[in-house]
């Protein structure tokens, strides 16, 4: 069963008052006083609190009045946490679909024990008709800065304090950072305004390449405006609303000239091993082709999400089929299969774009094999919702600390009332794509497809049309029985002919097992798994120890790499302090 769906959560039915909006900043106000000591009262009975490093010193979130209390009572103590304060003009009321409403508000605190830190807490009010007063019902205090330290937030590099590019001879370091795509280099730039010894390790020759090597197709099915690294405006209005793996490349490339990253290019880690004695790593490394050993205390590992591994199915008789078989993880281009036929297995985002790539390349037909139903999610539904938070006016962090503290349970009942809102409201578009024979799921959980399930969907960026349309045909009443040679012939005895088979059918794995391949079992052992859904709705393995000492994984979309990289280089800065953030567990 899936975790999230079984998370005891809810969005909230009751009514504000009408003069809610009117009275917002003095209803939080006044509630500032109760944060520090919240009794049962102050709580719906349905509340959740999710804390982001502030006050537990990890990632946890818990669910319902008694459990909330009860950690709060527990933490709150050990953090030493107090002064509350409200972040004035803050307030505001929020309405998702026609029942759900709170009033918003922000506050400042401060924790004191080490590491002493600032904190916010975001807390959303509902009002208790019964009791006649405003209560918590969800509550999300995220770590702030570090206090004493420069701000995680804002960098301007002074190019005397990194290592000359032209002399980059040093061999020990604060901590290396495996992987040079935005996690990497997100989280790169963080280590850099805290002021950490750090090394970059990027395979390519360039930055930019872990995009600029991929199909030609390739784009992002998500908004600009929601894309950037940290501390500017990666992408300035002259990039185009979804931007391309050239743009991404680019980008990325001035960005890490701009704040001066210090990257080590034509790099790859061979092997490594964890010194105990020592409490630091040893990396052996192959650079611009020479062999080369370096020492971290820290290690970040960013080399994407782990998946890896393609699934590729197999069906009899693949000796006899005469065309070309490819996993989309070997695909570049259809350039050269003008005038041929083609058939794409598989129906989530990638597969979509190497049909419509096809049908722009020429192919003479172009048809896509279904094996199970479709999420299919518009790309404009989507861009609405991040429209709203992700704006050229708006700093980049002001919006991530509204869209990325939610809590995922939350998240997904939100994106669920709205984007399958706007789904009932434009009927003809899903019933289209049905009557090409696409087997679509209109009223899915985008929450679920990218944090549990880790993809199957598709955001619709064009392809949808084209299929509803007759330009790209589907197949998706039998599965595939055997090859011929000229096609395959499906489980109805029906026959598909193709010069040309891509198999977008996924990948497996997991980057405990690049862990296990660099560092052995048993420092493999001790790590978590990467991805998917733990208990309490947090993200398995990432953004916080890994379960080995001084070993980080770090990885996801845009946004997630740009907003949790500030807490893996905060959690990293108080290791190296003598202060580590998840002693407040203990």
């Amino acid at each position: 069963m899936s975790v999230l769906h079984s998370l005891p959560c809810a969005l909230p039915t009751g009514a504000l008052p009408a003069d809610a909006a009117a009275n917002a900043d003095n209803i939080s106000e006044a509630f500032a006083s109760k944060l520090s000591t919240l009794s049962p009262d102050s709580l719906a009975k349905d509340a959740i609190w999710r804390d982001m490093f502030a006050v537990t010193g990890s990632l946890r979130t818990f669910y319902g009045a008694e459990a909330c209390l009860a950690q709060w009572r527990h933490f709150h103590p050990k953090a030493a946490t107090g002064s509350f304060k409200y972040r004035s003009s803050s307030a505001k009321v929020v309405a998702v679909g026609p029942a759900a409403t709170w009033l918003e508000c922000s506050y400042t605190f401060q924790a004191e024990a080490k590491p002493k830190r600032d904190c916010l807490a975001i807390v959303s009010l509902v009002y208790d008709g019964e009791k006649g007063e405003w209560v918590v019902w969800m509550v999300r205090t995220v770590l702030d800065q570090l206090s004493g330290h420069p701000n995680v937030d804002h960098y301007m590099p002074d190019t005397t304090a990194n290592l000359p590019k032209e002399d980059q001879t040093q061999t020990r370091f604060e901590c290396v950072v495996i992987g040079g795509g935005q996690a990497g280099l997100s989280v790169a730039g963080r280590l850099a305004a805290l002021g950490v010894s750090y090394v970059l390790l990027e395979k390519n020759k360039a930055v930019g390449d872990n995009w600029r090597h991929r199909y030609k197709s390739t784009k992002l099915h998500t908004t600009r405006e929601s894309s950037h690294l940290p501390f500017d405006r990666t992408f300035p209005e002259s990039y185009p609303e979804y931007l391309t793996k050239n743009d991404l490349a680019t980008g990325y490339s001035e960005w890490a000239k701009k704040f001066n990253i210090n990257i080590w290019l034509d790099t790859s880690l061979q092997s490594g091993g964890w010194l105990a004695d020592s409490q630091s790593w040893q990396l052996d490394i192959v650079r611009e082709g020479k062999n080369q050993q370096v020492m971290a205390t820290h290690l970040v590992m960013a080399v994407g999400a782990g998946c890896q591994i393609p699934v590729m199915p197999q069906y009899p008789d693949k000796s006899r089929f005469r065309g070309t078989i490819l996993h989309s993880g070997e695909y570049v281009s259809a350039d050269a299969w003008q005038g041929k036929k083609g058939i794409v297995v598989g129906t989530a985002n990638t597969a979509h774009d190497v049909a419509e790539d096809m049908l722009s390349a020429g192919l003479s037909s172009v048809t896509m094999v279904q094996r199970s139903p479709t999420y299919v999610l518009p790309a404009e539904y989507y861009a609405r919702m991040l429209n709203r938070i992700y704006t050229p006016t708006i700093p980049t962090l002001i919006s991530d600390l509204g869209a990325s503290t939610t809590p995922l349970g939350i998240a997904r009942l939100v994106n669920r009332t709205v984007l399958n809102g706007m789904a009932a409201q434009d009927p003809e578009r899903f019933e289209r794509l049905a009557a090409a024979g696409f087997k679509v799921i209109r009223d899915g959980d985008i929450v679920y497809q990218l944090f549990e399930k880790f993809g199957g969907h598709y955001m619709d960026v064009g392809a949808s049309g084209k299929i509803a349309a007759g330009f790209i045909k589907i197949k998706s009443d039998a599965g595939i029985a055997r090859y011929s040679e000229d096609g395959l012939v499906l489980e109805d005895d029906s026959k598909i002919e193709a010069d040309v088979i891509i198999y977008a059918t996924g990948f497996v794995g997991n980057m405990r097992n690049s862990v296990r391949d660099l560092f052995g079992d048993e420092v493999a052992g001790r790590v978590e798994d990467f991805w998917g859904i733990d208990a309490e709705g947090e993200i398995k393995g990432a953004f916080k120890p890994s379960g080995h000492p001084h070993l980080w994984l770090h990885g996801g979309t845009c946004g997630q790499a740009r907003f949790f990289s500030r807490f893996i280089a905060m959690q990293i800065r108080a290791e190296l302090d003598g202060t580590p953030l998840f002693n407040a567990q203990e």
